[in-house]
């Protein structure tokens, strides 16, 4: 099979695609035939090993390598395919299942094939959905239902500023907030301003013209998807109990995350956004009945895959890039 293979840190024309060996599924194992993915901003850190907070390196180091990954591996984090292979032990697929799935840091998306265990963050894919319309639904969308549910536990009539609205993340940010009845000020470049109000935003800050952080209004929640800010520079835009949400977490912010959880007043709270079979299953739920739009900025076919990684890192992308893997 094809494979994108990652072998050394730098720059995107340094993957290769190879043609390695599929992969057999154990007995607990689905072997996918993968038709999309993705190539998100993690994708690019773990390739790059430019991760956001350098407290971060040492851990960062012991899981992918040191000076260069500890061996090839394929990136990807979002699958959509067919499985047409199953083992003796799994119950919950079958072949010929359509199916959509987030791998995390075990990658394997882009290539051909991936084996992924039965009881992993996978479901069945809605037939309202093509492929690259599945695939483009679990990262984004389930970052921010950590984020706005979970970690805030964002109420009806309450108010959000989202940050970087436009990209994966803050497109889904922006609907589900929505969804959840919350009104919301999108943040975004102007040229994104039609894409987040079709989206559901109810007011845009462009953040080329104007500094939100100098405008009259306040909100219950400010959640930062692309490290913008910090909970020091949003603190005249909080409500007096609001809570700062960043997605990316600096070190000043993470020792203001436990002063703030004893005290009265504005909080910040961070969170670890894990992939989770049910939160799929409610996010795609959402895309399928129209709730949860998907966002595709570009696709590329994988034998282009250096290019996708290319206009990722530019840093203006609209929702999602998606790979398209075409079978011979």
């Amino acid at each position: 099979m094809k494979a994108s293979l990652h072998s050394r840190y730098g720059p995107a024309d340094r993957l290769q695609i190879q043609d390695i060996e599929c992969p057999i599924p154990r007995s607990d194992e689905i072997l996918v035939k993968i038709h999309a993915a993705t190539v998100s901003s993690g994708d690019c850190n773990i390739r790059n090993f430019t991760f956001v907070s350098r407290f971060m390196r040492p851990l960062a180091q012991l899981m992918f390598g040191v000076g260069k990954p500890w061996k090839p591996r394929v990136l990807g984090t979002e699958v959509a395919g067919e499985v047409v292979g199953t083992g003796s032990g799994v119950t919950r697929f079958q072949i010929g299942d359509p199916v959509v799935a987030s791998t995390g840091m075990m990658g394997g998306g882009h290539a051909q094939y991936i084996c992924l265990r039965e009881d992993s963050v996978v479901t069945l894919k809605p037939e309202s959905l093509s492929w690259q319309e599945a695939v483009a639904i679990p990262f984004g969308a389930n970052t921010a239902l950590v984020f706005l549910q979970d970690c805030a536990r964002l109420e009806a009539g309450q108010t959000v500023l989202i940050i970087g609205a436009s990209g994966s993340v803050g497109s889904a940010a922006v609907q589900l907030a929505k969804h959840l009845g919350a009104t919301v000020t999108a943040v975004c470049s102007g040229a994104n301003a039609e894409l987040v109000k079709s989206l559901g935003a109810d007011q845009v800050v462009d953040y080329t013209r104007e500094d939100f952080t100098a405008l009259p209004a306040t909100y219950d929640i400010v959640f930062d998807v692309v490290g913008a800010s910090s909970f020091a520079q949003c603190q005249a835009v909080l409500n007096p109990r609001g809570v700062f949400l960043p997605c990316i977490l600096s070190l000043s912010d993470m020792m203001w995350i436990p002063w703030t959880a004893v005290r009265p007043g504005k909080r910040i709270r961070g969170s670890v956004a894990m992939q989770d079979v049910g939160r799929l299953q409610l996010i795609l739920g959402l895309a399928d009945i129209g709730v949860l739009r998907p966002v595709i900025d570009r696709t590329y076919p994988l034998d282009d895959i250096a290019e996708a990684f290319k206009y990722v890192e530019l840093g203006h992308k609209r929702g999602n890039v998606v790979i398209t893997v075409v079978h011979s």
